[in-house]
Order: C-alpha cells, then sequence, then structure tokens
C-alpha cells in the first residue's frame, strides 16, 4: 500500500508527472502547478510507493455567493500501475482529514456520485448549492465540521486558476 503524505518541496515534478499520465491532455497538471503558484494549493497530497510518488489529490478554497469559503476537491490521479489498490481512496480520506485540520468546515467536488458518495458526499444542489460547469448530480458537497454547509447558498465558485482548463 502506498503511504500517503503532504507535498514537499521538491515534488512538484513528480505530481506534474502523475496527472499528465492520467488525462488525455496535461491541463490537471498545469491546474496544480497554477494553483501552487498563486498560493491556493490549500491541501496537496501525494500517495508514495517505493520512494516514488504514485497519486496525488489537491484541495483548493472554493466561495458561495454569500462569502462562505469551502475546499474544492480537484484534481485527484493515481498512476495506471496502483489503480484499483485503494490509493485514490486513501487520498481522499486524508485530504478530507486535512481539509478539516486546517479549519475548512465544508468540502465539494466535481464526480461519479457513486464513487464519491462512499466518503459522504452528497449532491450539492439537494443543499441548494450550484456550480458553475453545470455538473447537476455530479456536484455533492460534504459537511467537514457540524453546521458549517452553506445550504441555500447558491453558486460556490472554484478558484480563478480553473478556467484554464477551459
Amino acid at each position: 500500500m502506498a503511504e500517503v503524505r503532504f507535498e514537499r518541496p521538491g515534488d512538484a515534478a513528480a505530481i506534474y508527472a502523475v496527472h499528465s499520465g492520467s488525462f488525455p491532455i496535461d491541463g490537471e497538471a498545469r491546474l496544480v502547478d497554477l494553483l501552487r503558484d498563486a498560493g491556493r494549493l490549500s491541501v496537496s497530497l501525494v500517495a508514495e510507493a517505493g520512494g516514488t510518488i504514485v497519486g496525488h489529490v489537491a484541495f483548493s478554497p472554493v466561495t458561495t455567493a454569500t462569502g462562505a469559503t469551502g475546499a474544492g476537491l480537484a484534481p485527484l490521479a493515481v498512476v495506471e500501475g496502483h489503480r484499483r489498490r485503494g490509493v485514490a481512496a486513501e487520498l481522499v480520506r486524508a485530504g478530507l482529514e486535512a481539509c478539516r485540520d486546517a479549519g475548512f468546515g465544508w468540502a465539494v467536488v466535481l464526480g461519479e456520485p457513486a464513487y464519491y458518495g462512499r466518503f459522504g458526499f452528497r449532491p450539492a444542489p439537494d443543499f441548494g448549492l450550484s456550480d458553475e460547469y453545470g455538473g447537476g448530480p455530479a456536484f455533492q458537497a460534504i459537511e467537514l465540521l457540524p453546521g458549517s454547509l452553506p445550504t441555500g447558498a447558491g453558486l460556490v465558485r472554484y478558484a480563478p486558476e480553473f478556467a484554464s482548463l477551459g
């Protein structure tokens, strides 16, 4: 099993390689670099196996129209040879805990409902939240600290660096 730890100086190139090798284009890899450069990579965790980084998850600030701030999970990637071994799940669990420890009361993700539901994510529209990408039921939210999820707060905006994904 891979060991999950916080990103350290010197990990950026390996993190870039994980994302660029996991997606058809390098948009997510570039996004992580842009978030890091802008100081908006709030939680950045890697999974390491045998001294090699094999997975990465990023969380960056998201805000609602009412000014509430949470964490947005994106992107998440695991290299081909380590998929279907629980590495991504460990990254998500550890990332949510790190967000909680950092004071984020809630988080959102735009992803597969069946996958993220097992971590406690629920459709964000059920809480009166929407996303700027038209994610519908794939846009999901989780409360990390009791009473902190801003129900009925409307549109949740990701960091401006997400516009680079086009």
